[in-house]
């Protein structure tokens, strides 16, 4: 193993990702919890490096790094998760690609199961940490339709940001569409934050629908569809590189 530590070859979780485990982070937690091999041999610690002669094997299937890149935008329909599996059995929005693509995705950040709208789909995890990573400060706009009124003074709060049970809620934006339905912008986007911050006002969502990440807009793509993000797309998010790091 000692091979494996010196300036030669790439970290073990860089090498992950780009086979399509996941994020660098995420990958950085499987290593720690004991599931990847190399040579072999269990590897727990970081710093790990490897090079092409190394056999890498995660949950015992052989990982070779993907030469190919794929960047997905897809239209996510309500009642599907955002995740590899589900016991309860719900429909997952990785199916509406199953078959489409000889290497693994995964999604990049979430949308939760009865929301709707624009979601990546990648197998680049350093792609994946950058639009993820609240330090990249890429917006997410979305529209909200409630059953009740939306006062202004409602949104001036969470324009300003609120504390809900320990964690800080804010959004960078707000404009209506109607008093029934607004347009909100947030750059850091943390786990259900709008629904949380509706329900601590006694508003009840109808719909949430998630129109634009970054310069990347829904647009026309239908429901359960998707495209390929264009290179120029791919590119400005990968500049943010140096900020997410």
């Amino acid at each position: 193993m000692d091979k494996n530590n010196n300036g030669n070859g790439i970290r073990l979780q860089l090498f992950m990702a780009r086979s399509g485990v996941g994020s660098r982070r995420k990958c950085e937690e499987l290593i720690a919890e004991g599931f990847v091999k190399v040579n072999g041999e269990t590897v727990t610690a970081r710093g790990v490096k490897v090079t092409d002669d190394d056999v890498i094997t995660y949950r015992g299937r052989t990982l070779h790094a993907t030469r190919k890149l794929i960047y997905l935008a897809l239209h996510k329909p309500s009642l599907y998760i955002c995740s590899n599996s589900d016991p309860e059995g719900r429909n997952l929005a990785i199916d509406l690609l199953k078959g489409e693509f000889p290497v693994r995705l995964y999604n990049v950040g979430r949308l939760d199961y009865l929301s709707t709208g624009l979601i990546f789909f990648t197998n680049d995890g350093n792609f994946a940490k950058i639009v993820s990573h609240p330090s990249s400060g890429i917006e997410k706009e979305y529209l909200v339709e409630t059953k009740q009124e939306i006062s202004e003074d409602i949104l001036k709060s969470f324009l300003k940001g609120i504390w809900i049970e320990g964690v800080f809620y804010k959004i960078s934006s707000y404009s209506y569409k109607t008093p029934y339905k607004v347009k909100l912008v947030l750059k850091e986007g943390k786990n259900r934050e709008i629904r949380r911050f509706f329900q601590s006002r006694n508003l009840k969502i109808k719909k949430l629908h998630r129109i634009r990440i970054g310069i990347v807009s829904l647009g026309t793509i239908p429901q359960g569809g998707y495209r390929f993000l264009t290179e120029k797309e791919v590119q400005w998010f990968l500049k943010k590189r140096k900020k997410a790091k």
